[in-house]
């Protein structure tokens, strides 16, 4: 058994402080690294919680001057990172920390990209070939998560969407990677039973997406599993029953998820990102809904790997279908909805859906080739 109490490290890629009160050792980490004037990014519901206010006061305690910035939507747009980036000249900051989620953590991410290269932000998108034009540093940026769900604070991107149609956009590259991360399950123990459900979720997708994924990465594969293994095994409990133990365990997974998903993910993703473009769903609600979907719709051609994510999640039946019948019970246990039109989708979004997903970039790296028709046909059967 491991003790959660203890604060440990591990690197992979980056400095991993992990344990309840790591984010204690935040005001001597920068004093240490010669930094008194960081620039919080955080989303608006987090800034006014308490354990954020404590962090903000054990900072001021220790002299170091911290500038706020809180004014993004739950789905990031470019305006937010802009006028973030304005923030951190404007108030002279010498670091950025990312404290949240995802949306916290993508707009910190970008704010740090912004801050020394001055093309348009999209000229940066991945996609397109944007990485060549991050030739500049970047401030010294460190993130600290509050859910364990998309695992932002160790990736190397940030999904930010236009302002006007909400394409989704990524810019990356390895110096967007964090300093450091201090990641303390304690700063996820108040959070809401459908918040904890939702990004669990979210990160049971990464996971097993992760291990589905087309092209070789074996020790994503390995990952992947591992991850889908603490998920299984502590999620129920994170949610309804909450300890230290099975939190930790989340906390954990998530890391592992977004580490194993550089190689890449699939049609569930593709499924949810037009939700949250179309109705500003809710990311891992999103996923959670669409998991099972996208799963039965991966069993054909890959048996053998479904019957290894079976083993992993110990299901009596080591087939595709349990694995399926499972995430439905699993979503379930955890109180979220099993179908599209419990979370406000009509029979008219479906082929603006089905339009949307196929333009995701996400089912590129799905083991399988997915038409527009199978977009259309999912949606359908999860409505």
């Amino acid at each position: 058994m491991i003790d959660f109490n203890t604060v440990r490290q591990y690197n992979f890629p980056t400095i991993i402080r992990f344990g309840a009160g790591a984010v204690k050792e935040l005001p001597a980490y920068l004093k240490a690294n010669g930094l008194a004037q960081p620039l919080i990014v955080t989303d608006p519901v987090v800034r006014q919680l308490g354990f954020f206010k404590e962090i903000i006061e054990d900072l001021s305690a220790q002299f170091i001057s911290v500038e706020v910035f809180s004014d993004i939507h739950k789905n990031p747009v470019k305006s937010d990172v802009l006028k973030g980036g304005d923030v951190y000249k404007n108030t002279n900051r010498d670091s950025i920390i990312g404290i949240g989620g995802g949306a916290g953590m993508d707009v910190a991410r970008a704010i740090a990209l912004r801050v020394n290269h001055h093309r348009d932000l999209f000229d940066y998108d991945d996609l397109i070939g944007g990485d060549q034009y991050v030739t500049e540093s970047v401030p010294h940026f460190i993130t600290i998560p509050t859910t364990s769900g998309t695992g932002s604070e160790v990736g190397r991107s940030a999904i930010i969407s236009e302002d006007d149609t909400h394409r989704k956009r990524i810019l990356f590259h390895p110096k967007l990677l964090a300093k450091i991360v201090f990641a303390d399950p304690l700063l996820t123990m108040d959070l809401p039973p459908f918040v904890t459900a939702a990004t669990g979720m979210d990160a049971l997708t990464h996971n097993m997406e992760a291990f589905l994924a087309k092209g070789f990465h074996p020790m994503a594969d390995g990952i992947g599993l591992e991850g889908v293994k603490l998920v299984n095994e502590s999620i129920v409990d994170a949610v309804n029953n909450p300890t230290l133990e099975s939190r930790s365990k989340m906390m954990i997974a998530s890391l592992m998820g977004a580490v194993a998903f550089q190689k890449g993910l699939g049609v569930v993703h593709s499924l949810a990102h037009p939700l949250s473009s179309l109705l500003d769903t809710h990311h891992g609600l999103a996923n959670a809904v669409n998991l099972p979907h996208g799963m039965r719709f991966n069993i054909s051609g890959f048996e053998d790997k479904f019957r290894r994510l079976a083993r992993t999640m110990e299901l009596k039946e080591e087939t595709g279908e349990a694995v399926v019948e499972h995430l439905f019970k699993l979503n379930g246990q955890i109180g979220l909805p099993i179908k599209l039109r419990d979370i406000g989708v009509k029979e008219e979004h479906l082929e603006p859906l089905a339009d949307l997903g196929f333009a995701d970039f996400c089912h590129a790296n799905n083991p399988k080739p997915v038409t527009r028709p199978d977009f259309r046909r999912m949606y359908g059967e999860a409505l």
